[in-house]
């Protein structure tokens, strides 16, 4: 059914104003030391006329992981390309972190010799550590971490101990890029899973996290301190047919979970910023052993699958105003699907989900958004090596570009073909930008427009939706000679009604 959509973008009531670097990403930590990491799916399951499938081990998911990585050497973080792109897309947090964190030692010295010593799993080197820390310089951003706390730092019984983490924060300092922001650990409800020593409990993580959090401030005074980064759990329902259908999550695969309570209850040192980790569901990589997790492609349009975000943003809420009343809310890490993405997280269809976050979230609290990852795995702003921008990179470089930070009301009830958002201009002039998301794919949206605007729509190329080339009105977005980004150039667009074709989303500028 198509829908009809009136603009006021007179006297709006505004909601509030968001963090500038709402838009930021991760760089894996298994992408700074090299490491295993999923392998990118083929040709045909990115277009969807290959399928993907992978059989159930009776062994449980780890037997099944064999199949589904392959390790990766480490990324070039002084590639010229790169850094163009990332600069490009502004100012952002870069977070450095992923379960890879939790069980890697710091190796600044050289003593290692690149043995991974006994209760790690792997090896950062001072070398790799400054190519980060030169990365976030170069591109003029801000630096998060989460540190090691596993088996070859201390055993469950014994408190966490600094002896690595002052390694990672003194040479960040020394060098002159120092840590802007640390979570303890990445995805603690997991525990053991996420690489904590044997028997860990949360008990011991909530005196761990006091322990780790007064050493900062103690040390390291003005780095935010952020938690509790968890994943999953929560209590957190959706579905694909039934609003109240639990999908399947974690607990499924993970041999111990535990909710936020459980890790934030009785400790002593307050959070500066509230974090948490949202992922859709679970891509086809993990479909077999979590199937109700799973959303197909056919389903990524629907208002079920594209309130998910803004389902997990409403229940942390409250979480937040408990933890760390008045902070701000971080989700540390974001993306389409779990197990690296889903067949179409590079294409064109995924851009519906991720404006849709960005509009949603902005509407709901105030906070920044981690996408998962820069140039990593099929969910990468960029793709792997090559670093070929994806459609959600031009995606949210022109939300980057257009939308500015105070938020307001769009008097628009969310339904289908409607997802409307209202910010004030990037550009500082007076007036609003709209973002209207019509993820009907069948359906025109009649937009009543009271006075000239400037146009930007996005469609997948060939009005196909799972393109991996995104169109702005009609011009396919690829880099230019020298790695140049494509203009950006708006159409004017006259007052009166303005139709919006299916599957499309356009910002107009008034």
């Amino acid at each position: 059914m198509s829908q009809s959509i009136k603009l006021a973008p007179h006297n709006l009531k505004k909601l509030r104003d968001v963090n500038p670097m709402l838009m930021s990403y991760n760089v894996e930590f298994a992408e700074v030391t090299g490491g295993t990491f999923w392998k990118a799916y083929t040709p045909g399951q990115v277009a969807g006329t290959e399928e993907f499938h992978v059989e159930p081990s009776s062994e449980g998911i780890a037997a099944m992981y064999k199949d589904l990585m392959q390790v990766y050497p480490p990324i070039d973080l002084y590639n010229e390309k790169l850094r163009k792109l990332a600069k490009d897309l502004g100012p952002a947090w870069v977070r450095v972190s992923g379960t890879w964190a939790t069980k890697t030692y710091y190796d600044f010295d050289g003593t290692a010799n690149g043995r991974v010593p006994d209760g790690y799993l792997n090896v950062l080197t001072k070398e790799q550590w400054i190519g980060v820390l030169d990365f976030v310089k170069a591109i003029d951003a801000k630096l998060i971490v989460s540190v090691s706390n596993c088996p070859g730092l201390h055993s469950a019984e014994e408190p966490w101990n600094p002896s690595e983490a002052e390694k990672l924060f003194s040479l960040s300092r020394e060098y002159g890029v120092p840590i802007n922001a640390a979570e303890f650990t990445n995805e603690p409800n997991m525990m053991e899973d996420t690489g904590f020593p044997k028997g860990y409990t949360p008990a011991d993580y909530r005196r761990d996290q006091d322990l780790f959090f007064k050493w900062i401030r103690a040390n390291y005074p003005e780095c935010i301190l952020v938690g509790p980064s968890t994943t999953g759990g929560d209590n957190i329902t959706f579905g694909k047919g039934d609003p109240n259908q639990k999908a399947g999550g974690i607990e499924q695969v993970a041999l111990q979970t535990c909710n936020c309570a459980d890790l934030m209850e009785g400790t002593e040192e307050p959070l500066d910023v509230f974090s948490y980790h949202y992922y859709n569901g679970v891509s086809e990589r993990l479909a077999s052993v979590m199937p109700n997790a799973h959303w197909l492609a056919e389903e990524a349009n629907n208002e079920l699958y594209l309130d998910t975000a803004l389902k997990f943003a409403r229940t942390y809420a409250p979480m937040r105003d408990k933890y760390c009343p008045g902070g701000e809310m971080w989700v540390t890490e974001s993306g389409d699907a779990g197990g690296g993405g889903d067949t179409w997280a590079s294409t064109y269809l995924d851009v519906l989900r991720t404006l849709n976050e960005l509009g949603g979230f902005a509407s709901i609290t105030n906070g920044v958004i981690f996408h998962n990852t820069l140039a990593s795995s099929d969910y990468g702003f960029l793709a792997r090596e090559v670093f070929d921008p994806r459609p959600n990179y031009f995606a949210v470089l022109l939300w980057n570009r257009l939308m500015g930070t105070a938020v307001y009301d769009s008097e628009e009830p969310i339904r289908e073909g409607a997802h409307v958002f209202v910010h004030s201009r990037k550009d500082g002039k007076e007036g609003v930008v709209y973002l209207i998301i019509n993820n009907s794919l069948t359906d025109t949206t009649f937009v009543s427009l009271p006075e000239e605007a400037k146009r930007y729509t996005l469609a997948g190329e060939g009005g196909n939706i799972r393109a991996k080339v995104m169109t702005l009105n009609g011009n396919p977005l690829v880099l230019g000679e020298n790695n140049a980004l494509p203009a950006l150039e708006p159409v004017k667009q006259d007052a009166g009604t303005v139709e919006l074709a299916p599957g499309t989303c356009t910002f107009l500028v008034i």
